[in-house]
């Protein structure tokens, strides 16, 4: 996005996110994970708290061996989570690979410690200090995902106070222009999915560069009538973009791409990581639909 024309940002003039006589941007998708590292599912229209998409990463497996959060970040170990699907609130229904279908209030501990073949039990509070194991995705890259890599211990939930099982912040988005420019620069006949994202909104630009996302950090965006949030950092990403999602098949350029394309610093500390999309905290709460449009201040 190119800076205002004066130099000013007047927040009662918001200015689209295409260029002048472009098609606008819309939400094209909404997405939630009712138990984090799960399939999640998409939805027509959605409430956005403070926490996030009502619904979203509320529930997580907990490691009973190390107390750690159970994450695909490590994918060694954890890759079956994503042949898992959560859907729902109260109860959250399960679908597992066989065909079986689980809710909250049936022995899921039991039939998932089998399945994932360590002990797990199903959470639904933040552990205080909560972590997770997250393998670090270059030696993936270059390992493979069944190879011993180097795992380092990461906290939950750096960017938010609310009590959800999210990685950084409570909403997470990605544009259909970086989807475009990912695909594009991989060779793919298609566009790069999001749902290897894992993101709540799913944006679509038109007249927008791919990863047009890193400029946005500090600025707002108004998603339908009530919705405003505010980007906090690009997003870095880990290995789990890469692996089978159900029935993905597996795509290392999911990550060769952005760690070539788009290594850039979400936060001076951790220096230069791939990153695709952008984390956001919801400065006013509201409700946001399939094709809201998006304008951003």
């Amino acid at each position: 996005m190119e800076p205002h024309p004066t130099g000013v940002r007047h927040p009662d003039r918001p200015e689209p996110l295409a260029p002048p006589g472009a098609a606008g941007v819309i939400v094209e998708e909404i997405r939630r994970y009712p138990v984090k590292s799960m399939l999640g599912e998409a939805l027509p229209h959605a409430q956005v708290t403070p926490a996030g998409v009502a619904g979203d990463r509320r529930l997580a497996l907990r490691d009973l061996t190390t107390g750690r959060v159970v994450s695909a970040k490590h994918p060694r170990r954890w890759r079956a989570m994503l042949t898992l699907r959560a859907t729902g609130v109260d109860p959250v229904r399960i679908s597992l690979p066989d065909g079986r279908e689980l809710t909250t209030g049936d022995d899921v501990d039991a039939v998932l410690s089998t399945l994932l073949g360590a002990p797990v039990t199903l959470i639904a509070t933040v552990p205080p200090g909560a972590t997770l194991d997250r393998a670090r995705p270059d030696e993936v890259l270059a390992a493979g995902v069944t190879a011993p890599v180097t795992v380092d211990e990461t906290p939950l939930g750096g960017g938010t106070t609310a009590e959800t099982f999210v990685d950084f912040a409570p909403v997470h988005l990605v544009t259909t222009a970086t989807l475009d420019r990912i695909a594009g620069a991989a060779g793919a006949g298609q566009p790069a999915d999001a749902a290897r994202y894992r993101p709540n909104l799913v944006l679509r630009t038109t007249g927008v560069p791919g990863f047009a996302e890193n400029g946005w950090v500090g600025r707002h965006l108004r998603v339908g009538a009530e919705l405003v949030l505010r980007v906090m950092a690009p997003t870095p990403r880990c290995a789990v973009p890469t692996l089978a999602h159900g029935d993905l098949p597996a795509a290392p350029d999911a990550l060769r791409v952005p760690a070539r394309l788009n290594r850039v610093a979400p936060v001076p500390q951790l220096g230069p990581l791939p990153c695709v999309g952008a984390y956001a905290q919801v400065v006013h709460p509201g409700r946001v639909e399939a094709g809201d449009p998006v304008r951003l201040d």
